[in-house]
């Protein structure tokens, strides 16, 4: 019996050492959980501090910039100097591992090609001449001057003829360029003249002619020119843009007898009268945008003119539109962009902002405006949308996501993430999750993604904390993971729209080089609405 009892006493005993092991370790694992969590915990508070500071570092740029907007030219010096600055730390970024491209506001050169390049005025036969600019400014009457390339067999390209700030007037003046194989890039500038008259720009008999811009702006009087494009093979992706001119009277556009016309457009915007001129072909060519990237298209032009250019296509787009979006219920969900910041100030300022001039542009019966200022699509930083996109009503017909840019301020690699992870606390898992959760919570809804507009205050930003990315990650990611998904995606950021890296664009869109006012919210909501105008019309067409 004695030696039953010991049998037991050492099992109990043995029991009982088990179960303070298993107590001990569970309460070890436990205290290490909670390290964890504490340490996660400071981590995260760490991050919002850090970028509450950027934020508020951000305030004062915006501030900084908005006092410069009303002078082009300090401004333009102070864009800039940022864009430069921010040009200069690429090399220290991308040893860090970062992708670099698309950091700078600055337009790239082509590589060199043999001839003449760079020069003011020079002329070499039977070669290729590229990046000269002939710059005639501030005179009191220039006449009767006849450059005249014609015959040579390889190209004339990426010219630049300048004719600014004249007195008076310019009249008469013939440009000929004939008989040559291909005409491409070349951009006439004629701005701030009291009178522009009599001119002639043939382009005739020539196999190709493409990527061509013809810029009249900020003048008196511009009328009785001609511009004729006629015996071409190809003629297209050319640009004529008059703006801002007082008067404007029987002018002539002509294209005739072409084998192809197309993607050309005539932008004839914020003139006092607008007569005479020939735009009935001009309305008919529909504009092709390919899918390039936003520092090709600042080689191209400069984000002012492609604002114009884009939004005369837009208000085209919508005038002809036949999309019904009358029984439709639109929620629109992101930052103060979203929520009209700037002009908080006004009283019911809210009729300015995109959702509600995309109500009226498009007749929807309901549109939700969902903007919060600083929020951000990711947890790092406040009210983010994936943790708030549920207060979409269930109804929704269609939904827009428009964020990022508040994303841009907070992160460094690590808060980036990957899509390889997609970890919570990153914008790549954050994203994902938004996007997953739409999927699944309103799956007869169609959804669009919108990248951010492009913004100096970025580069502003990563000259001063240099563990920031690039917005162009961020706008690559967008577009991927709307891929995966199968979203549609309006993308602002390769548009050049309404890119505050231009002055022009800060000065007469977007007083603080990330809010706009009220012609820059227009814009925007009528390229939106346009955009979805044309998808549907894909839509209809495909079925």
């Amino acid at each position: 019996m004695r030696k039953i009892n010991e049998i037991l006493a050492v099992a109990i005993l043995s029991l009982l050492a088990v179960l303070v092991a298993a107590v001990g370790m569970r309460l070890y694992a436990t205290h290490v959980v909670n390290r964890e969590i504490e340490t996660e915990l400071k981590q995260q508070e760490e991050v919002l501090s850090r970028n509450r500071e950027a934020h508020d570092r951000v305030q004062e740029m915006r501030q900084e910039i908005e006092a410069l907007s009303g002078d082009r030219e300090k401004l333009g010096q102070f864009l800039e100097e940022i864009r430069m600055d921010d040009e200069a730390a690429v090399p220290a970024v991308a040893m860090m591992g970062f992708d670099t491209s698309g950091m700078s506001g600055n337009r790239e050169l082509p590589e060199e090609t043999p001839g003449v390049s760079e020069n003011g005025t020079d002329t070499l036969a039977d070669s290729t001449v590229s990046e000269n600019g002939t710059s005639v400014s501030e005179n009191n009457v220039v006449s009767g001057k006849a450059p005249d390339v014609s015959d040579n067999t390889t190209s004339v390209s990426d010219n630049m003829i300048s004719v600014s700030d004249n007195a008076t007037n310019m009249s008469d003046n013939v440009t000929d360029v004939s008989g040559n194989d291909t005409i491409s890039g070349n951009m006439s500038s004629v701005s701030g003249n009291d009178t522009i008259s009599g001119n002639v720009t043939s382009v005739s008999g020539n196999d190709a002619e493409s990527g061509n811009v013809t810029s009249l702006s900020g003048n008196d009087t511009v009328s009785g020119n001609a511009s004729g494009v006629s015996g071409n093979d190809t003629v297209s992706d050319n640009t004529f843009c008059v703006s801002d001119n007082m008067t404007i009277s029987v002018n002539r556009m002509s294209v005739s007898e072409n084998d192809t016309v197309s993607g050309n457009a005539a932008s004839v915007s914020g003139n006092g009268t607008i007569s005479g001129n020939m735009l009935d072909l001009l309305l008919k060519i529909e504009m092709v945008y390919p899918e390039i990237t936003l520092v090709e298209r600042r080689q191209i032009r400069s984000s002012q003119e492609e604002t114009l250019l884009v939004n005369w296509e837009d208000q085209a787009c919508l005038e002809e539109q036949g999309v019904d979006f009358s029984g439709k219920k639109i929620a629109c969900l992101g930052d103060s962009i979203t929520a009209a910041a700037n002009l908080e100030g006004e009283e019911g300022y809210l009729t300015y902002a995109y959702p509600s001039i995309l109500k009226e542009l498009l007749g929807a019966e309901e549109v939700y405006n969902l903007g919060i200022g600083g929020s951000s699509i990711g947890r790092y930083w406040s009210d983010a949308f994936v943790e708030r996109y549920t207060q979409i009503p269930v109804d929704t017909d269609i939904i827009i996501v428009m964020g990022g840019t508040n994303d841009g301020f907070c992160l460094s690699e690590k808060e980036f993430g990957s899509l390889a992870e997609r970890k919570p606390w990153t914008f790549c898992g954050d994203l994902d999750e938004l996007m997953r959760g739409l999927k699944e919570n309103y799956p007869d809804a169609d959804i669009f993604f919108v990248t951010p507009l492009p913004n100096i205050l970025q580069d502003y930003l990563m000259r001063e904390r240099i563990y920031l990315l690039p917005q162009k990650n961020l706008s690559d990611v967008i577009l991927t993971l709307s891929a995966a998904y199968d979203f549609q995606v309006i993308d602002l950021y390769n548009s050049n729209i309404l890119d505050s890296h231009d002055a022009d664009i800060v000065a007469d869109y977007m007083p603080d080089g990330v809010h706009a006012n009220k012609a820059g919210y227009r814009i925007l909501a009528e390229h939106i609405a346009a955009e979805l105008v044309r998808n549907y019309e894909r839509l209809s067409v495909d079925e």
